[in-house]
């Protein structure tokens, strides 16, 4: 693993640097966080204007209009975009970090060469279609059902609800997880991975409105959805395994600009601390500095974990993206609840009138409580560090007869 970087590294970092300069000035205000049409055109012109500079999917093979670039160098464009303020990637958000990983690594040419290029250019919006009203965090006990119909099985017919269903309000496809086994049978088993195109009849959509206001999830209903079998990612069956591939990216390098974005808040914070007062307090300063040296470790552990996944056969990040996402998600709480103590009253705030925090720090302080739910659960982080990494035994199952 570098450290440091390479001197093509350092002239790729400037050019960007020089690019983003120039860049950002041009770009049109952010539109309100509930005009959803207008929040789709900023950020698809945004994702536009990379793929044309050359900066849209860093890491992507070059063949379907990615850079082929290394993943260290993906890392130095998150790290030099957040620190320049750039547009984070928004609606884009599962079909940059989720879908399109997992369609490299997993989909047939033909799926890579209709999607991938599409979701370069900011002309295809994706959401997930994963998690349910009736299995929690448990994603396994799924129980949206897909059968297959027609003269030659050539569609699945769908039926099941989706919850927390990430700008599906905009979204043009949705990977969607479905159960194609038998219901009582294992339930990590017979999971299949499908690629729903959102405008196919029976999808309905339900905003669902979060404790901060915002509407950025849904709840989705299908009621008879007929989807291709030609829109199946991997063998029928195989969907778990193709999950765990989007989980691992997805916590892998997921939450990469949260880490510069966190710790250039820390900076902040500790600034506003001094200007308070609160600094006299010894235990506030112990504070800020075990989460400065928490988050410089975490970064370090980024780039550990996008190095092993540059070496790896199949560039996936393996299971140290868990160790990341269990201790990062908690330190990021512990930086809203720091914030709250030092600013005081003010920290209760939806509208940051003193422009002293990037974004309402009210907002912020709840949107942070979802972070060890999001992307699998703390306790689910646990469970795979403890059984993959440590080798301890499994969890026992709380099903009758163990099956799991």
């Amino acid at each position: 693993m570098q450290l440091r970087d390479t001197p093509d590294q350092q002239r790729f970092r400037e050019e960007l640097r020089a690019w983003l300069r120039a860049t950002l000035p041009t770009l049109d205000p952010q539109p309100s966080q509930d005009d959803w049409p207008a929040r789709r055109a900023h950020d698809s012109h945004w994702q536009a204007l990379l793929h044309q500079a050359g900066y849209a999917g860093l890491n992507w093979p070059a063949e379907y209009g990615g850079r082929g670039a290394t993943p260290t160098e993906h890392l130095i464009f998150l790290e030099e975009s957040e620190l320049a303020g750039a547009p984070y990637v928004g609606v884009n958000f599962v079909g940059l970090l989720h879908a399109g990983p997992t369609l490299i690594a997993e989909a047939s040419p033909e799926q890579r060469e209709r999607h991938i290029p599409a979701i370069l250019r900011g002309e295809e919006i994706w959401c997930q279609g994963f998690s349910e009203p009736d299995a929690g965090s448990d994603l396994a006990a799924l129980r949206t059902r897909a059968v297959r119909e027609g003269a030659g099985g050539e569609h699945y017919v769908v039926n099941g609800r989706k919850t927390w269903t990430s700008h599906a309000e905009v979204a043009d496809y949705c990977e969607l997880l479905v159960r194609t086994g038998p219901p009582d049978g294992p339930k990590h088993q017979g999971i299949t991975w499908l690629i729903m195109p959102m405008d196919t009849p029976g999808v309905a959509l339900r905003p669902l409105m979060t404790a901060g206001g915002s509407t950025e999830f849904s709840e989705m209903i299908l009621e008879d959805v007929r989807i291709p079998v030609a829109n199946r990612v991997g063998q029928e069956g195989d969907g778990w395994r193709i999950a765990m591939v989007t989980f691992a990216f997805e916590r892998g390098t997921g939450f990469v600009s949260e880490v510069v974005w966190a710790r250039r808040r820390l900076v902040e914070i500790a600034a506003l601390a001094r200007e308070k007062a609160a600094w006299e307090d010894s235990q506030t300063r112990r504070r800020i500095a075990r989460l400065a040296a928490e988050f410089d470790a975490l970064w370090a552990l980024v780039k550990r974990n996008v190095s092993e996944a540059e070496h790896s056969a199949d560039g996936v990040p393996g299971p140290g993206s868990s160790v990341f996402k269990l201790r990062f998600s908690e330190a990021r709480q512990h930086l809203d609840d720091l914030h709250a103590e030092v600013r005081g009253r003010d920290a209760l705030a939806f509208d940051d009138e003193l422009c002293t925090y990037d974004g309402e720090p009210g907002y912020e302080r709840l949107r942070s409580l979802a972070y060890t739910i999001a992307a699998g659960t703390s306790q689910v982080q646990r469970n795979i560090i403890g059984e993959r990494i440590l080798g301890l035994p499994k969890e026992p199952s709380a099903a009758k007869g163990g099956a799991r």
